[in-house]
This record gives structure tokens, sequence and C-alpha cells, in this order.
């Protein structure tokens, strides 16, 4: 029987893996394959691949197979390998990302007409890209789509690893680990990485296993960023090492299992917001580089390299922005309130572009998600669907004081400030010379003073709308 090629993308798992389960009951051997095509991955995600891919490799080698890797479009290299195997189907993941899309595309043109080719609807709890309003136009907020959605009914249980997968040799030569050069070599800026995170469907499965204590805190401790209260999935989610659907029904039983409900639904709708950040982006394909309210291309942003510099080292002399931007470097990784925080920041008091900022945290989170990523800076922005005014403006001092009250994370990331009494903290620059001579630190030299007054960028961020709320305001094309 000819073999099937079983396509793996942002599916790096065997346990509830659709297509794995549909290629497996075809019958044909299967031969799976990664193609690497560097589209859309930045510096720390890469990190992240390698790891789940060697993950990948060893459950496939304990069921009697490997990972076949290749690289270049995914289009040319599925082709090639269907010539070399004389393999006569394919069935991979659908992904929504506008490149991604565009390979499923040009694979199925490059193809023979008889090559069966079978996609699956894997990445998130279902298939909501066709939700319509009733107007029959894509929804633009939030509240109203994860209505529409949950009214679908519960995702489908998670299904088991099929019990008999029978796989084909193939003369293939496959690429190593190392010839894909995902790992950073000098300086390894990632050798923190390990003491946080377990990449892998096991590694995903353990943090799975471990949500009873995110869901009794989560509801009302979840934008606290000293606490150890989210669930720290989104990575494992983002490459697939779990699907949505075994995180939802995993919350579902966590729930029931503590007889608690607010902090799951708190979750729960992470979930979908995942979900509409990917129905966005298949809609509005040009979300990840332009605003999708039309009058924000008109805004005055500033090009400031030194102050986007000083915002990407945690410089700013704001702590709270700091030790989320260090913790990111760091990790790969900040808490959701400190990423709106940080990105407030950027956009509001320093008038940089959001595209900049979202590029950034393309390039140093693990979980950089292109649709997620890019409706989250948007939000913060203002410019997007359902987004919190532009004249919200986060005073970082205040978010401090709020989210980080007892100064455990700033103390932590920003360790200069380790001594600094609770009242100056998250504004060590009113301390005086002798108070921060008796902490060890001067404020200027030690740790940078703001490179911002607060109230004056934020005159200057609202005087900023008010130029394209005036050029709204003259054309009505800009205002619809």
């Amino acid at each position: 029987m000819a073999p099937a090629i079983l396509w793996f993308r942002r599916n790096l798992r065997l346990y509830d893996n659709t297509a794995l389960i549909a290629a497996a009951a075809s019958g044909h051997p299967l031969i799976p394959v990664y193609v690497m095509d560097n589209s859309d991955i930045g510096s720390a995600s890469r990190w992240w691949l390698h790891h789940s891919l060697v993950s990948l490799d060893t459950q496939l080698r304990e069921i009697g197979s490997s990972l076949l890797l290749l690289s270049g479009p995914p289009e040319t290299a599925i082709s090639k390998l269907i010539d070399e195997s004389g393999a006569e189907s394919v069935f991979y993941s659908r992904r929504y990302e506008p490149e991604a899309r565009q390979q499923e595309e040009s694979l199925a043109n490059s193809c023979p007409a008889h090559i069966h080719i079978e996609s699956f609807e894997d990445g998130y709890l279902g298939r909501h890209s066709d939700l319509l309003t009733k107007n029959r136009t894509p929804f633009r907020v939030f509240t109203p789509y994860w209505k529409a959605a949950i009214a679908r009914g519960e995702p489908p249980q998670p299904q088991p690893v099929p019990e008999s997968i029978r796989f084909a040799e193939h003369r293939t030569l496959s690429l190593s680990f190392d010839d894909l050069g995902l790992l950073p070599v000098a300086p390894n800026w990632a050798r923190g990485f390990d003491d946080v995170w377990t990449p892998g469907e096991e590694g995903a499965t353990l943090r799975l296993d471990d949500l009873d204590q995110a869901i009794q805190r989560y509801a009302e401790y979840r934008d606290r960023p000293d606490l150890d209260t989210t669930s720290r999935l989104s990575p494992h989610l983002h490459f697939g090492e779990i699907s949505a659907r075994q995180a939802w029904h995993a919350i579902r039983k966590a729930a029931l299992h503590l007889h608690s409900s607010s902090g799951a639904e708190a979750l729960t709708r992470q979930l979908y917001w995942r979900d509409f950040s990917a129905y966005l982006l298949f809609h509005f394909p040009s979300l990840a580089d332009s605003p999708l309210r039309p009058e924000f291309e008109h805004f005055p942003w500033s090009q400031d390299d030194e102050r986007l510099h000083a915002w990407q080292r945690g410089t700013t002399g704001y702590p709270i922005v700091d030790a989320g931007m260090r913790q990111l470097w760091a990790t790969g990784w900040m808490h959701n309130r400190v990423r709106m925080i940080v990105a407030s920041f950027l956009v509001k008091h320093l008038l940089v572009p959001w595209q900049q900022g979202a590029a950034w945290f393309l390039d140093t989170l693990v979980d950089a998600d292109l649709a997620n990523n890019s409706a989250g800076w948007q939000w913060v922005a203002g410019c997007g669907t359902d987004a919190a005014p532009y004249f919200r403006i986060f005073n970082p001092i205040l978010q401090g004081r709020k989210f980080d009250p007892n100064g455990d994370y700033v103390r932590h990331w920003v360790p200069e400030l380790a001594a600094m009494p609770d009242k100056f903290l998250h504004e060590p620059w009113r301390a005086s010379r002798a108070e921060q001579a008796s902490c060890g630190v001067t404020i200027g030299e030690d740790y940078p003073a703001p490179i911002v007054e607060h109230m004056a960028a934020r005159k200057e961020a609202l005087a900023a709308y008010q130029v394209i709320r005036s050029a709204a305001a003259a054309d009505p094309v800009l205002s619809n």
C-alpha cells in the first residue's frame, strides 16, 4: 500500500491529534515529517521549537518511527517527498496565518490530481472562522463572537493516540536537529530558559495536570505578576503540544473537582480570546501590519530608536516596565498584565509604533503567536477591534503599586532596587540622595532616571490622539 505523509505543523503531539488519527485510520503506512520554512518564527520560539521537535521525535521512536526533518517551502519539500516515496495522500492540520494559508493553497496546486490531501481543524476549540454576525460580516467585538462560539456547544472530547499506527520506510535523507540551526550559539542568551520551561508533549501534559492551583486563584489573582497564579499553557498551546480541546476539558474537570467556577470561567474565556485572535487574522490578514481602525494610519508616531532600545533592555526608569522587559529577556515569557503595561508604555508614553513592539514580542516570546500577539498590540494601541480606548493610558507607577503591592516582582527582576522601601519602589527617583545611598543605589547611575515624565508623556499622547480624531471628523471615510 502506498504511504501517506503526516505533515506536522503547529500540532507537535500524538494525543488528540486529528490529522494523525485520520491518517492512521486510513490504513496507509505513515511518513511523519516536519518542514522548517523559517516563515514567522522568532528567536525565542526557535529555541522552543528545537526542544519540541526533539520531544516529538523521541515519542515517534518509541512507537517505531522517527520524525523526517526537511527545510524549504513546504509545498516544494512535500511535493518532492511525494515523488521520492510514492505517497498518495497528505494529512495535516490547518493554520490561520496568511503565509501558512498560502502554503496550503500552493501545496494543493502543486500536487498531482490523484494525491489525496486532507486537512483538519486542530489548533483551536472549533471551526469558528465561519461565524458571522446577523449582517453576514465578521465579528469585530469579542463578547458577541464568544457568545456565538459557545452557542455551538462544547468542543469534542480529546481522542487518544491510535492503538495501531503503521509507519513506512522511506529513502529521503532527514536533516539533523543541528542542521535546522534553531538554538542560539554565541552568546547563548537562552541559557535561563531551561530552568523555566519543559517543551514537548510530556511537559505540556504535566502543566495541564497541575491546573488546580491556578484555577483556585486565577479569578482573584490573575493580574498579580508577583504570584504564580497563571497556567503558563500558552507556549504549549502555540506549538500544539496539547490541543485547545484538552485544555478546555481539563479546566472543566478541575473546576468540577474543586467545586469552583469563577477561575475556570475566566481561564476558559482566555481560550476563546485565543480563538478570536485567530478568527480576526483569518478575516483581516493585514492584522499583523496595519491598524484595523483606518484613522490610525495617520497617527503621528515617533521614531526614537534610543527610547525603543531603552524599553527593549528594561532601562526606562519605571520599575514595573523594566521588570517585565527583563523577565521577557531572561525567560521568553511575561505575565499578561505586565504585557499590557509595557505595551501601553511603549505606544502611549514613548509614541513608538505598535508594530515595533509587536515585532519585539514575536522575536522574544516563546509563545509568540502571530494572531494573539497582533490582536493584543492593536487592543492596547486602541486601533484594533474591540480595542481599549487610546486615551486609556496606564500610569506605570499606579499599575506597579496595584499589581505588585509588596514589590516582590520588581525586586526579583530589578535587583538594583531590592533594598528600596515600598513607598519609593515604584517611583525610586522620589527618594532623596541620602535614602538612595542607604539602599545602595543612585538613580541615574545604578538605575536609570525615567526616560519620560508620566504626566508630560500623557499630555503628548492625548494631543497626538486628537490629531487623528480631528482627521477622522473631517474625513467620513476615516470615521467608518
